[in-house]
């Protein structure tokens, strides 16, 4: 049995080959919108954790929760629930060591080892037999706030926390480079591929030849042209939504009354509220108590006032729930209707998918830097890539899309298993390198 594991930014995804020689995804158990309900299962886990003080085994130790079952517990669970997700993206940050849920300290490393942890104990079940090696995916770039690659340093805490979750085996790959295995299974002769992979935390890029022929080639990595990648990818578009629509319902653009001049509302508590897993962070006495004042003197504190009910309500996955609703909605339409109907807040704003381009232009302009800069390094033409394939929740923007469109044609341009194709990649990596031991 090969296994694959594609630790995401937001959905993870595990897969296997068996006797048959086909990957095959190991489904999840779906997130319910209704407690009970009864859904069908997932390809992909969502790459979240949840906390909740009372959730204990008789040690009292907490009990996290992973995935779906995070889900639910937040949406449907009583009391206090801490929900953790985009963790991922901290693994660059040498500031980041670890969070106290409930007085109980977890290391990044221990995190995202719940999560390969349990697709672990998923692939063991659908196969049968014990999984202690791997190959997992990884960004072309392991890129910092500050814009710095820190390629070894992430790598390092990403290989602890395989090895904390039970697999002590692991070999990395390229994420694009695995979705160019899946892609592959469908050739019957030689191409030439860009294989543009946008995940939730990068969207990373590789030219590979692929076909026949490369089966002949001493080494798989001789059949990589180059690759490239860059820190934006579904998180930014996600944050956009908010930053530009809906964070001035939340008082972005207030001004408040202080010492005889007006104020804007500080800075920094939009730069948390631009992430939702952030906005647990401002639920602090002192910042409560600061808004309550600012409140008190504002030009619409009615505002503010949803901005407080946010926090305290601790509504911050479920708008940005919402939010992802609409960048899903504008793939496929003109326009769509932002709706957030949580007691007491309720907010409805109708979003053109032209507002939502332009919004997200910076994205969209470095990401075309980047493809351009990939075939400049290479010195391949436009014009001798054979086919593009696009893969990622993010390939399915229109504005993105149109990048590889203008510049390879419609025609050398498809998609395809989105949510699945690195999983399934690096599987069919994991039987090249592993099938000889």
């Amino acid at each position: 049995m090969f296994v694959g594991i594609d630790f995401g930014t937001t959905n993870s995804a595990v897969s296997l080959i068996g006797d048959d020689g086909s990957a095959k995804i190991v489904s999840m158990p779906p997130a319910s919108d209704n407690a009970g309900a009864d859904m069908p299962r997932a390809d992909t886990l969502r790459s979240i954790l949840a906390f909740s003080p009372e959730h204990r085994d008789k040690a009292r130790r907490l009990i996290p929760r992973v995935g779906q079952e995070a889900v639910d517990a937040y949406l449907f669970g009583d009391g206090d629930c801490r929900l953790l997700q985009s963790f991922k993206s901290y693994l660059t940050s040498r500031l980041f060591t670890s969070a106290s849920i409930f007085n109980t300290p977890y290391s990044l490393e221990a995190m995202i080892a719940l999560v390969v942890g349990r697709l672990r104990k998923a692939a063991e079940a659908e196969g049968g037999a014990s999984v202690s090696r791997v190959v997992a995916g990884r960004p072309v770039r392991f890129v910092a706030d500050d814009g710095q690659t820190e390629d070894d340093f992430a790598l390092a805490r990403l290989r602890q926390a395989f090895a904390t979750a039970g697999i002590a085996d692991v070999a990395f790959e390229y994420e694009p480079i695995a979705a160019a295995y899946y892609y592959e299974r469908g050739l019957g002769h030689d191409e030439t591929v860009l294989v543009a992979d946008f995940g939730g935390g990068t969207s990373d890029f590789c030219l590979v030849r692929l076909g026949p022929e490369r089966s002949k080639l001493a080494s798989p990595q001789d059949a990589i042209i180059g690759t490239s990648g860059v820190g934006n990818a579904g998180d930014a578009l996600d944050r956009r939504i908010v930053e530009m629509g809906i964070a001035p319902f939340f008082g972005k653009d207030v001004t408040y009354r202080s010492a005889g001049k007006d104020l804007p509302v500080p800075s920094w508590i939009f730069g948390k509220f631009a992430r939702w897993h952030h906005i647990d962070f401002l639920d602090t006495q002192s910042t409560r108590r600061m808004l309550r004042d600012i409140q008190r003197h504002a030009d619409h504190p009615e505002l503010i006032d949803q901005l407080l009910a946010l926090i305290e309500h601790n509504l911050g996955y479920l708008l940005y729930r919402a939010v992802e609703q609409v960048k899903r909605d504008l793939s496929a339409k003109e326009e769509t209707t932002f709706v957030f109907n949580h007691h007491p807040i309720s907010i409805t704003r109708t979003i053109r998918r032209a507002e939502f381009e332009s919004w997200i232009t910076p994205e969209l302009t470095e990401i075309e830097g980047c493809v351009e800069g990939l075939l400049q390094s290479t010195g391949l033409p436009a014009t001798k890539v054979d086919r593009v394939f696009m893969t990622g929740g993010s390939s399915l923007v229109p504005a993105v899309r149109r990048i590889f469109t203008r510049r390879f044609g419609a025609d050398r341009v498809s998609s395809g298993g989105e949510f699945v194709s690195v999983a399934n990649g690096l599987a069919y990596r994991a039987r090249e390198l592993f099938s000889d031991r």
